[in-house]
């Protein structure tokens, strides 16, 4: 007997296969359906690679080749496999190109389900898709959507074959024809050949009746006749789509093309295999056969006409018959407009899921290679919070957030001026600081002799750049790097004393270039490198690192500095690590910038838009972060290894000032010893930062025991230190995340602002009347004054005073110990001790910070964020004070208006606090003092 599908032929129809993958075409079966069955055409769709690449092991060792050569994110590394493929399909296929004269021989590759609704940018991918392929019987499927229509008119008349899919109706199927038919017109206008382009309308069949017969299920029993249009709309919709299509090529229009050589746009019937039982499994065959038209059929559809199809010429006949089911359509009220509508939507939902998987199987993939390239976190959470993360992960994906984030999508977050603020990520990949630059500085100081740069800077400008000495070191050959971030003159001079002026570069770093601490540290340096090496000199011993436009690039401009390196605007402070910021200090103590970025990318491109939630390294952990604080877990514990310590305060400030708004947020816990579950409340997340080799039993056995009563733990490992900045990266986007799940602007800091006021007017007050103005203490004790607010009147004790304050702490509140004092190692030991004790006896979270340095950090939460904060603020009458050239003020006197304003926004935003201050000069003494009366307030 004849095969029923080379029969196709013979009735005009060309036959195509739905389907492609490499095992198929390796082993030989695409050329075996060429020659036994005439086939003469292949479609591929997210849905069919996602089947082919996503399981097994076929696409293993192209993969592992790829990203040998070159890493990539995981449609990269998808494209590369499918071109592959398509390639290989497109040469299989090219003697029939060949013989029918481009008339036919094609394989289609689609632009990505996400553009859909996007002219320009599935116009570019497009372009770039053919330009990939390289195979003149390429077609590239475009979705029939309004703004597809426009984009296939481009391609047509730029000489691109169209594949359009995704239609369900004849007006959008005459759409479509007409921009076909316009893009020839357009090409031949400019003189072009139009004899070798193709296109095919790809209607789909068998999901219109899916939809239909379902809501005629639902109305059984009306009518006889409503019962009498189930299987039959599709198929009815289909003939008089055949019908438009003849109209359309009799018409003079397309004949002037014609003559010239034109293909017409044939009919390709998509979606034809079978769904319901209760029909033929190949209906959607057998009715459809007519001259022109392209059926492509998944494998199991060809095989049944293969075997009992029925090749009659049925797609001109009852052409009156199908008019009338359409009618009856729009007589019952089934809406046939409105299901392709529908249909258009969910086509392409359905597609950006199967593109969701097949991202998400290749993307793990490329993550199983990497390995040890790649720092890893695994997640131990409790069962209700795993759930909710899992909801949510699945909502990122439907939603898109990996690509809305690259994109800036404001909506994503408060949908203000979020868009705005994503410098970080162009900066991530390498692209805002000069590798080149940077090392020709490096070079140029180590030549001169300079083996020490200090960094003048607050907050994000500070913390980033500490984080990379403590954690890389000083390379061979690099400068030593010291931060201050104080305006206490202690530290100030603390640091002088360690510094060898004629060997010491300064950096003087601010985004805004108006901070008041690097510019009053900036002035005393230059009165000291002045006294020091002259006049002349100064100008070379100055780095400015600032936002173009700002008042500290005209002052380092007008000065002359050494150089001056150009931020971004569009970075907000705290996420300008991977800019200048950090870039700067970085090449300076040694070590290779291009290096950096080049073991940073692994990150970045983990979580880049293309890899979809469940899998991005960055929106798994924000998730889990802003779905901890909806469950009232609003306390991020940081237990990091030595290697890693200093990570925690950039995460602190990271998480603080990004999440702590609006009375919600994130709460960072750092430098808290971890203790037995018995000492926690039930609003901690854990997080473990390990790097390898630093490993400690008795550290993860305490984990384990967090995790067995029910307290969520990230692990999160480093192979080796450089990996640092993949953890930069992993974090900027979990806080971005974050700030999308709690419903928050990750990028503003209104109460960071608010201290800022508060301090100016202070210290403008001071160098207008010579005075601070005081407050009425709560009481004096010896060396101490306390201070409170209202509810702490009335205690005659300074230890009845802290008793009383620490008695107002309720499970789910945390204890903050500010102190504006020198950060050094004793006064670091006493805030740790007063916390312990805290603790272990009021089972809350406790922080600590040294002022003005958390105000630039955790200051944002303290205030903005929920009010579960009671706060003990330490001052000191300043030791050695040192006055500020220029200015009728001292850095004592500055400290002091920063502590002031600090505590009158505190007591705006009705937090609970009570300052200690400690007169006198015994500083050291007076804090001793401060722990003992915690620790017997707390017995």
């Amino acid at each position: 007997m004849s095969n029923p599908l080379k029969q196709l032929t013979e009735q005009g129809q060309a036959v195509w296969l739905d389907f492609v993958s490499r095992e198929f075409l390796a082993k030989g079966e695409l050329q075996k359906l060429i020659e036994r069955d005439g086939l003469t055409g292949v479609t591929s769709n997210p849905s069919i690679f996602e089947k082919a690449m996503g399981h097994g092991s076929d696409y293993d060792a192209s993969l592992e080749a790829f990203l040998e050569r070159a890493d990539a994110e995981p449609v990269d590394v998808y494209e590369h496999l499918a071109i592959e493929d398509i390639q290989q399909a497109a040469d299989i296929l090219r003697p029939v190109y060949d013989r029918l004269e481009g008339r036919d021989g094609y394989v289609s590759l689609e632009v990505s389900p996400y553009l859909a609704l996007d002219t320009r940018a599935t116009l570019d991918e497009a372009r770039r898709l053919w330009q990939a392929v390289n195979r003149p019987n390429l077609m590239v499927k475009v979705p029939g959507t309004p703004e597809g229509a426009v984009a296939i008119r481009k391609l047509v008349e730029e000489g691109i074959n169209v594949n359009v899919t995704l239609l369900f109706d004849r007006n959008a199927y005459m759409a479509v024809a007409e921009a076909y038919i316009a893009g020839l017109e357009a090409r031949l206008h400019q003189g072009k050949d139009i004899s070798r382009l193709a296109s095919v309308a790809s209607f789909f069949i068998s999901r219109v009746d899916g939809v239909l017969d379902k809501l005629i299920d639902e109305r059984k029993g009306e009518e006889a006749e409503l019962g009498e249009l189930r299987g039959k709309v599709a198929i009815a919709n289909a003939k008089l789509a055949y019908q438009d299509y003849q109209r359309l090529i009799q018409s003079p229009r397309w004949k002037v093309l014609e003559a010239k050589g034109a293909h017409p746009q044939r009919l390709l019937w998509a979606s034809t295999g079978s769904k319901d039982p209760a029909y033929p499994d190949t209906l959607y065959v057998d009715q459809l056969i007519g001259p022109d038209t392209v059926n492509t059929m998944p494998p199991k559809t060809m095989d049944a006409f293969r075997d009992h199809g029925t090749a009659a010429p049925m797609l001109s006949t009852d052409i009156e018959a199908a008019q009338r089911v359409v009618d009856a359509t729009a007589r019952f009220g089934l809406d046939l407009d409105g299901v392709a509508k529908r249909l258009v939507k969910d086509g392409a939902r359905q597609f950006e899921d199967a593109a969701d998987a097949l991202l998400g199987a290749v993307g793990q993939k490329r993550l199983d290679f990497l390995g040890e390239r790649l720092n890893a976190a695994d997640y131990r959470l409790p069962q209700d919070l795993n759930e909710a993360v899992e909801a949510r992960l699945d909502e990122a994906r439907r939603e898109g957030w990996s690509r809305r984030l690259w994109q800036g999508d404001a909506s994503l977050w408060t949908g203000r001026d979020e868009d705005q603020w994503v410098g970080w990520l162009a900066a991530a990949q390498g692209r805002q600081a000069d590798p080149v630059a940077l090392k020709a500085l490096a070079d140029a100081v180590r030549k001169e002799g300079l083996d020490t740069v200090v960094l003048l800077g607050m907050g994000g400008s500070s913390l980033g750049p500490e984080v990379l000495a403590n954690t890389l070191g000083t390379a061979t050959g690099g400068l030593t790097l010291k931060v201050l971030d104080s305006t206490d003159p202690a530290q100030i001079t603390a640091l002088e004393e360690q510094l060898d002026l004629r060997k010491t570069l300064f950096l003087v770093s601010s985004k805004s270039g108006s901070t008041l601490e690097p510019e009053i540290l900036r002035a005393y340096f230059h009165q000291a490198v002045e006294r020091t090496l002259g006049a002349g000199e100064v100008q070379q011993r100055f780095v400015a690192i600032t936002d173009p436009g700002s008042k500290l690039e005209a002052s380092a401009t007008a000065e002359g500095y050494r150089a001056i390196f150009q931020g971004d605007p569009h970075i907000g402070g705290r996420y300008s690590v991977l800019s200048v910021f950090g870039m700067v200090p970085l090449a300076l103590l040694g070590h290779s910038v291009a290096d950096f970025f080049q073991v940073t990318q692994p990150m970045v491109l983990a979580c880049g838009p293309s890899a979809p939630p469940a899998i991005n390294p960055g929106i798994r952990l924000g998730v889990v972060l802003g779905e901890a604080v909806r469950a009232g877990r609003d306390k991020v514990t940081l237990i990091a290894s030595p290697g890693v310590a200093s990570l925690g305060a950039w995460l602190e400030q990271l998480l603080a000032e990004s999440t702590g708004k609006q009375g919600k947020g994130i709460i960072p816990v750092d430098l808290e010893p971890l203790g037995e579950p018995g000492v926690y409340g039930r609003d901690r997340v854990f997080v473990s930062l390990v790097l390898a080799g630093e490993e400690d039993a008795e550290r993860d056995s305490r984990l384990q025991a967090l995790a067995a009563a029910g307290h969520p733990v990230v692990d999160i490992r480093l192979a080796r230190a450089e990996l640092i900045g993949q953890e930069f990266f992993r974090w900027e986007v979990a806080t971005e995340v974050a700030g999308a799940v709690i419903g928050i602007n990750p990028f503003d800091q209104p109460d960071v602002e608010a201290s800022k006021i508060k301090t100016r007017a202070l210290t403008d007050g001071y160098e207008r009347d010579g005075r601070l103005a005081g407050d009425e203490p709560l009481l004096e004790e010896g060396a101490l004054t306390l201070f409170g607010d209202a509810d702490l009147q009335g205690q005659d004790t300074a230890r009845a005073a802290i008793k009383a304050h620490l008695a107002r702490l309720q499970p789910g509140d945390y204890l903050a110990v500010l102190a504006y004092l020198e950060r050094n190692a004793v006064h670091e030991e006493a805030l740790s001790a007063m916390r312990d004790s805290i603790r272990d006896s009021k089972r809350v979270a406790t922080v600590g910070g040294f002022g003005p340095r958390f105000l630039h950090s955790t200051g944002q939460a303290y205030k903005g964020g929920p009010n579960s904060g009671v706060f003990i603020q330490i001052t000191a009458d300043a030791q050695n004070d040192l006055e500020i050239p220029g200015r009728s003020l001292s850095f004592g006197i500055v400290e002091a208006a920063q502590a002031k304003g600090d505590l009158e926004v505190l007591a705006e935003r009705g937090r609970r606090y009570l300052r200690v201050h400690i007169k006198g000069g015994d500083i050291d003494a007076g804090l001793q003092q401060i722990v003992e009366l915690v620790e017997a307030a707390v017995a």
